[in-house]
């Protein structure tokens, strides 16, 4: 398995794309004016606590207020609420915690109005972006994240990930960083820690406690509201977070940006620093790997797959619903409930796909094809958790129903990603069509069709702009056509022919698509 990830910059954004064996798993988009990122710390004043909702309306900068629920205090908001008063002030110069007097934990059933009020400077944390007319959603739960851990402020908690399996590799880790950690601060066993020495782990929690005293040092004179602790740019926070052995490349346009990358990689993984590749070409980027080509023809209402199958993604304001359909496809060898597990199975790897590339959140509703043998229905749900045990969003799989649903929750905590597939129609103004290069897949997908049925001879004739297309390059697509199906296609331009109007025609001349 290769994974690469590409970065495209522009004037105002800078795109990172993943790939998984050439094909794109995963899309991000980091704007300048991003200023509420997932991650980000704010020293912010309290606008009101209102008891109905448990939760507080904080102004953190943004139109409309940040949500601030009860749960999300933390246990220990009163020592960092009497922390930010008194680094604030300027009484407390050592920001380490050693010596530090903490306050009682919070009640967990507690009124928010008994805990925080009007006015008050507080330290909040974005948890979930602004999404559509909703403000931000915060946490006074602090946490840093790093490569190998994440530090907690105002806890003693040690804990590892759950992903690894290992009982003597949890406890080695547990006593490892109990050995370093400092006082007044939890910390997090991340998984990529699996294997990795105590002068790794410390290095890391020394870099995250550089960056704990840097944010304390802006509090003194920071304007409220005003951001004190930025997530890392996307390059580095995605490197981070995925970056493993399995990485080949990592290819970016920008000689700044390849910088910064290069010298990111150096320090979490210095073997793989000859990876990161500056590209230098008249090619863009993303239409050098194939990326330009996926967005198109991934983005649309309708997903088309390999041997006919399709998926079909609608979108409501309460939830995401995906239909499963086998298309036209027929594979005489093999009887109705095991075409409906290979579709199925097929599906379940576009879906895991498709919820990570667009960043889909919240319930998702699948309506695969229905099957009758209760260990394909299992075999099905394996399947598909496997497929989205790579997911870094929290999610929830539920077996399938009687219906023969499977319902997925999947944590959003951006807007999600939301690319436009349609482009203007030539033929008639104010009218939009499918791109041109969904066109070119619709009619391979047509011609192997016909293939299948046994045409010796076949014509398509297209407008003049789409045929020309077909034939031009090595290997032009009617190349590829033939080099697949050792079929030459006669390709007839015709100027009375609408943009997007193409027809197939056998050796009589007779209409047949």
């Amino acid at each position: 398995m290769n994974k690469e990830l590409i970065i495209r910059t522009g004037s105002s954004a800078v795109d990172f794309a993943l790939l998984k064996d050439g094909k794109l798993i995963e899309l991000n988009k980091e704007e300048d004016d991003s200023n509420f990122a997932v991650g980000d710390i704010f020293i912010a004043k309290v606008r009101k606590a209102v008891p109905g909702l448990n939760a507080g309306f904080v102004n953190v900068g943004y139109t409309k207020d940040a949500f601030l629920h009860y749960h999300d205090l933390g246990p220990q908001v009163l020592s960092l609420l009497k922390f930010v008063k008194r680094v604030s002030t300027g009484k407390l110069k050592d920001y380490s915690l050693k010596d530090f007097p903490f306050e009682k934990d919070i009640d967990k059933d507690g009124s928010i109005t008994d805990v925080i009020k009007s006015n008050q400077s507080l330290l909040v944390q974005v948890v979930k972006e602004p999404i559509s007319t909703k403000g931000p959603r915060i946490s006074s739960e602090l946490s840093l994240p790093g490569r190998y851990i994440v530090l907690v402020p105002f806890s003693n908690r040690v804990s590892v990930s759950q992903k690894i399996e290992s009982k003597e590799e949890k406890d080695r880790l547990k006593r490892l960083v109990k050995s370093i950690k400092p006082k007044g601060f939890g910390i997090i066993v991340r998984t990529v820690a699996e294997g990795r020495k105590v002068a790794e782990l410390d290095n890391d929690l020394q870099n995250l406690m550089g960056r704990w005293t840097g944010m304390c040092k802006k509090l003194h004179k920071a304007p409220h509201p005003s951001k004190v602790l930025g997530e890392l740019n996307r390059a580095s926070s995605i490197l981070r977070d995925v970056f493993n052995d399995t990485f080949t490349s990592i290819c970016v346009d920008d000689e700044t940006l390849y910088t910064q990358i290069k010298d990111y990689v150096s320090e979490i993984a210095p073997k793989k620093e000859s990876i990161v590749k500056l590209y230098d070409s008249n090619v863009p980027i993303f239409e050098k790997y194939g990326i330009e080509r996926q967005i198109k023809t991934t983005f649309g209402r309708t997903v088309s797959m390999n041997k006919g199958a399709y998926l079909v993604i609608e979108h409501t304001e309460a939830m995401h619903v995906i239909d499963v359909n086998s298309g036209n496809r027929s594979n005489k060898s093999k009887n109705q409930e095991d075409t409906a597990l290979e579709v199925n199975l097929i599906s379940a790897t576009e879906i895991a796909r498709q919820l990570r590339l667009r960043d889909m959140g919240g319930i998702i509703v699948v309506d695969f094809i229905d099957m009758n043998k209760a260990e394909n229905r299992k075999a099905l749900y394996d399947h598909l958790r496997d497929e989205m045990s790579d997911d870094r969003a929290k999610h929830k799989i539920l077996p399938p129903s009687k219906f023969g649903l499977i319902q997925i929750t999947r944590q959003r905590v951006r807007p999600e990603m939301n690319i436009k597939t349609r482009e203007e129609n030539p033929n008639k103004q104010g009218d939009e069509v499918e791109a041109p290069i969904v066109l070119v897949n619709k009619i391979t997908t047509d011609l192997e069709k016909l293939i299948k049925k046994d045409y010796k001879k076949i014509t398509l004739s297209a407008h003049p702009f789409i045929a020309a297309f077909l034939t031009r390059g090595f290997p032009s697509p009617r190349a590829k056509w033939f080099f697949d199906h050792k079929r030459w296609v006669k390709i007839v331009p015709r100027d009375a022919y609408t943009y997007l109007e193409y027809h197939f025609h056998d050796k009589d001349g007779e209409l047949i698509k």
